[in-house]
């Protein structure tokens, strides 16, 4: 359909072209007579997105104002902006030019102003031609006769109300589900009527529920599809290991976190008389199981990834299967798709090779006891793992070697610490702290990075259809930006108006490397980096500084691994000589999978931070009055952020930075006292008192003591 409408454009656009009715476009495009109702209907729908306009005289033209279709992102306080696909720079749109668009929404907008330095691109919304949201979570607000629900989404943009008559069950201060009934217009609320009622605003898991219900996430498997997993059994077919590699007598580890369930990687190292290693890494054959266009395979498109909620696990595969029969649990024979590599002391893969394979994890570790064996800190542990102890010494080489040639190429060490938080049996935040990781987190890390370069780069060169992991070069803008407050620290990104290598941002984060302002700065360097995506095209991955990455060792719970393990499985199945009519086939469903897992992987990863910063504002309730001490991690024009020992992350507003008025330098990213001149840089460590904290609006606010 956009191939056809594409047509048409580039027919208008051409330099002899005058304005024409339907009917003679019709004739010169060749238009035949039973395709000509389609025919208007793209004309109809070109008119739609403002590309084409009609006159009054019925001919059509190319529209010569500058019109762009893209989602608007509004902000809470009234204004947002629109962005494009596989555009960088955002459109600013005022509160006045907004259309009463809401967050989500599909949007047409026309250009007022082209981005200028130090100011966006603005315009204004002409049309809105998709509303994202037709059913919204929220508290209800009971006022006898009618009643609002304030949504959970504070971009929003408006309270929904609700007629008596579309109360249900609701009652005051419960969450509630509401299904809009008549979107915003002219000044007026929205209109919506209840539909389901998640339960008290206090109650248990009641906040979990709600993100759910927010993002419309699928948190339960259709019947057919449990059927279809346990249908699988819980033990491998022995008709089926012809053909594979038995390594069931090999000693292979498993290292992951104490809790984890589903484990879908393996690991074994060995060293060879040239003084090269061996690394096997032996990744869940998932897609022994879950075969192409099966009820599982729908649901797990469908889903795209697994999320993680604190506590609470949306699995992109029931878990008969990520933890029953494709999980490697120890002493259980189980298939593999595996890559052994032969790696030299420079870190250099010398040679691979990809298989089929049947193995028998030896023992299941954590990465806490792996820690002590390497560390040789834990008498009892160094005596129950005696005879593997140099195992884990060949594994903690070999991490260190892969490590260093990764830091020589520019790979990004962003040491930014990730959140633990601890809950009840009920749900209930009791603590939050840094997570604690050590060396032998980052073994499996280099294992499984290598893995998946050595993957990549091999069916890259098979011109394969393939999922890649893509990371681009940052934007030269934003790179700009950022060297204005680095220039503060005496630091600089060092790059020249066309390219930059990352070994400039690694070079900026070794000198900073121990020092109070490291994680400001790591901050700041991710933030100026592009997000990464899944692409059918390879293009490289900046952050890890490789020229050939992918995602292949996380089958159970991404779906782009599981697409790629069935483009390896059939090669190797047909020895590397697959069909023509295959490749043309796979290249346009990894077109689709990739993109539709780069959508599923954002609403992931956003579900995911909207469950700690509930969770973070729960704790901090109980801790309101009491004083911390913290590092100012953002400066904006409403106040600063100050993010705490325990990675607690508050705004300290205006107001509550004492008597003094401050004024924002955006430079340099600091306040400025208007008469004491007293500064507030990021990277300083400041005094706060927890003036307010609450879980519904997932906000917490300090104040400077």
């Amino acid at each position: 359909m956009e191939e056809k409408k594409k047509v048409i454009i580039d027919f208008m656009n051409e330099q002899g072209y005058v304005p024409m009715k339907a009917k003679g476009i019709a004739y010169v495009l060749g238009v035949k007579k039973q395709e000509y109702n389609e025919f208007q209907n793209f004309l109809t729908e070109l008119e739609d997105e403002y590309k084409i306009v009609k006159n009054k005289k019925g001919k059509y033209r190319l529209n010569d104002e500058n019109f762009m279709e893209g989602t608007y992102r509004k902000n809470s306080k009234g204004f947002g902006f629109v962005k494009i696909e596989n555009e960088e720079d955002e459109i600013y749109v005022s509160k006045e030019n907004s259309m009463n668009a809401l967050n989500g929404d599909k949007v047409i907008v026309k250009i007022l102003q082209e981005k200028e330095k130090g100011k966006s691109m603005e315009g204004k919304i002409v049309k809105i031609r998709i509303h994202e949201k037709d059913t919204v979570v929220g508290t209800f607000q009971n006022n006898k006769n009618f009643g609002f629900v304030v949504p959970d989404d504070k971009s929003f943009g408006t309270d929904i109300f609700i007629s008596k008559n579309n109360f249900g069950k609701a009652r005051n201060n419960h969450k509630v589900l509401v299904k809009i009934i008549k979107y915003p217009e002219k000044g007026k609320n929205a209109e919506g009527k209840v539909i389901e009622v998640i339960g008290g605003v206090n109650e248990a898991g009641v906040d979990m529920l709600s993100l759910i219900k927010e993002y419309s996430l699928p948190s339960k498997f259709p019947d057919e599809v449990i059927k279809e997993a346990k249908a699988k059994g819980n033990k491998i077919n022995p008709k089926h290991i012809k053909n594979r590699v038995d390594l069931r007598d090999n000693i292979i580890f498993t290292i992951d976190g104490e809790d984890a369930k589903d484990l879908d990687d393996a690991v074994r190292v060995e060293r060879l008389e040239n003084g090269n290693y061996i690394l096997d890494v032996h990744i869940a054959d998932v897609s022994h199981y879950v075969a192409q266009d099966s009820l599982l395979d729908k649901e797990a498109y469908i889903r795209g990834t697994s999320i993680y909620m604190l506590g609470r696990v949306i699995p992109m595969l029931p878990r008969e299967l990520s933890n029953g029969i494709c999980s490697l649990n120890e002493e259980e024979d189980r298939f593999t798709l595996s890559c052994s590599m032969e790696i030299n002391p420079k870190g250099e893969v010398v040679d691979s090779r990809v298989y089929k394979a049947i193995i028998k994890v030896t023992k299941r570790m954590d990465y806490k006891t792996v820690q002590k064996i390497i560390e040789r800190s834990d008498k009892n542990v160094l005596k129950e793992y005696e005879q593997y102890i140099d195992e884990f010494d060949k594994m903690k080489e070999l991490a260190e070697i892969l490590k260093q040639r990764r830091l020589n190429q520019g790979y990004l060490n962003l040491d930014i610490p990730e959140s633990k938080i601890e809950l009840d049996i009920d749900g209930w935040a009791i603590d939050v702290k840094k997570y604690e990781t050590s060396f032998s987190n980052e073994i499996i890390e280099q294992f499984m990075l290598t893995a998946n370069e050595t993957i990549a780069e091999k069916f890259y060169w098979l011109e394969a259809p393939f999922i890649y992991r893509v990371h681009e070069n940052p934007d030269m803008d934003k790179v700009q930006e950022a060297n204005k407050f680095l220039y503060n620290l005496k630091l600089k990104i060092k790059a020249n108006k066309d390219s930059i290598h990352p070994k400039a941002f690694a070079q900026v984060l070794d000198e900073v490397r121990g020092k109070p302002e490291e994680k400001v700065v790591s901050n700041l360097l991710l933030r100026t980096l592009k997000l990464a995506r899944y692409e059918d095209k390879n293009s490289g991955h900046f952050g890890i500084a490789s020229k050939y990455y992918c995602h292949f060792t996380s089958p159970i719970r991404r779906y782009p691994d599981l697409f790629i393990h069935r483009i390896i499985s059939e090669y190797l199945d047909k020895n590397y000589n697959v069909s023509n009519d295959f490749i043309s086939e796979e290249k346009l469903r990894a077109k689709k999978a990739a993109e539709n897992s780069s959508e599923r992987e954002k609403v992931a990863t956003l579900v995911e931070r909207e469950a700690e910063k509930i969770k973070k504002a729960e704790y901090m309730e109980k801790h309101i009055g009491e004083e911390y001490s913290g590092i100012v991690s953002g400066i904006t024009s409403f106040g600063m952020f100050v993010e705490l020992e325990n990675t607690v992350e508050g705004l300290v507003r205006f107001d509550d930075l004492g008597d003094e008025y401050f004024i924002l330098d955006e430079d340099r990213k600091r306040l400025i006292g208007e008469h004491t001149k007293k500064t507030y840089n990021i990277g300083d460590r400041v005094r706060i008192k927890v003036k307010n904290s609450s879980k519904i609006l997932r906000q917490i606010d300090f104040q400077i003591t």
